[in-house]
């Protein structure tokens, strides 16, 4: 029997495949939902393991250069309420740094909503915190505060980035297959590498048309570094996080002139819960992909470096020297793909600051401050240059 459509029946038709198509839609959504909340969970215990290991033991930081802490005079009481960087939490530091603090100034409480880095911004926006704690601002963190208050927030150096800790802003170490025989490479060298023809590029919300480069600085053959004989022709493998993880725009703002243009041949890892719970983070991959690959070159922390991979040494700035990834280079920042961390203040132009708030950003940034740093035994403290330079914006 020959069945003939009708309207009402086209209709029921309709009203069922989208409420099948609907269903699938939430099925998978449930099924995300599920696995990046799985995720995450694994990042924390990872991080977890972390909080009480000191990584430097037996190494003494030159802090002598640093000053010592000499409170202000006027009595201060109340709340200190700093947001954000959740790694303050997940190590002693915070707990360190707020005891210190209140030896001197009993009547301060230090308050700590320590999530992620991602709450900092969103918490000096909103109001609700007097420090955010953060990695280096991100355009969108950038632009959301300027929009807001119209001026730029002041930023405070925290701590030098780890050499080889997970999570603690590991260095963003250069390197390649052991058999390569490229030694050392220009920032330039890198920008030809990793980057594309692109037409301009960004310093925080600023966009700057004179870093536009075009294909001709492309280097795509390990025989455009210099390198002869079999290693001329052969091709050159990038790797690099995936460009949604803020590594990677890091190390684009300083390599690639802040560009989103980069080689198209680039591969590209992010984290993911593997076999038997364990959470599997990109440098591994990176890592892996290099030890098995002669023509590879990529970037992650000390701590990832297998049998099969070489550091190779970066100029340290246009015309400098060429520097390895140490514990000493990267805590005086002569390396130049550190990491660091940051505090923020919502602070308009002329304005003081709250005399708390001041108060505990000169001792974080003391020889007292500091030392707290290398006790906890994962970020590297901040040198003399960088401490000089901060107290004097702070007044």
């Amino acid at each position: 029997m020959k069945i003939k459509p009708t309207r009402a029946l086209c209709a029921r038709a309709l009203v069922f495949g989208l409420a099948v198509l609907g269903a699938a839609a939430a099925w998978a959504q449930a099924l995300q939902t599920k696995e990046a909340i799985e995720l995450q969970d694994l990042r924390s215990r990872m991080i977890a393991a972390k909080k009480a290991q000191v990584y430097y033991t037996g190494k003494r930081f030159d802090l002598d250069q640093l000053p010592h802490y000499t409170p202000a005079a006027e009595k201060l009481s109340g709340t200190i309420r700093i947001w954000g960087l959740n790694y303050l939490g997940d190590c002693m530091l915070g707990e360190y740094w707020a005891k210190g603090f209140r030896k001197y100034f009993p009547g301060v409480k230090i308050e700590y909503t320590l999530p992620t880095a991602l709450t900092a911004t969103s918490g000096l926006v909103a109001g609700t915190c007097d420090i955010g704690a953060n990695r280096k601002m991100t355009f969108t963190e950038l632009l959301q505060f300027e929009r807001v208050f119209n001026h730029d927030p002041l930023e405070i150096p925290l701590a030098t980035g780890s050499l080889n800790v997970t999570g603690w802003s590991d260095v963003m170490a250069v390197y390649v297959h052991k058999d390569n025989p490229v030694e050392r490479l220009t920032l330039d060298q890198l920008d030809g590498i990793f980057g594309a023809e692109r037409q301009g590029g960004w310093v925080g919300t600023v966009w700057h048309q004179e870093f536009a480069r075009g294909p001709e600085k492309n280097l795509r053959t390990w025989g455009q570094l210099g390198l002869t004989g079999e290693w001329a022709d052969r091709p050159i493998h990038p790797f690099s996080a995936t460009v949604r993880y803020d590594t990677a725009t890091k190390f684009s703002d300083a390599v690639l002139h802040g560009s989103d243009k980069w080689n198209e041949q680039t591969r590209m890892f992010g984290n993911y819960a593997g076999p038997n719970g364990r959470f599997v983070i990109w440098a591994e991959l990176i890592a892996e992909g290099i030890s098995g690959d002669l023509d590879g070159i990529g970037y992650c922390g000390a701590q990832n470096q297998t049998k099969d991979m070489k550091p190779v040494a970066i100029e340290a700035y246009p015309g400098g020297p060429f520097v390895l990834p140490t514990l000493e280079t990267i805590q005086a920042r002569t390396y130049p793909l550190f990491q660091a961390n940051y505090w923020y203040i919502n602070r308009a132009p002329g304005q003081p600051l709250d005399p708390k708030v001041r108060e505990f950003l000169r001792y974080v940034l003391s020889q007292e401050g500091q030392a707290e740093v290398v006790r906890d035994g994962k970020y590297l403290p901040l040198n003399a240059g960088l401490v000089q330079a901060a107290l004097k914006s702070l007044q």
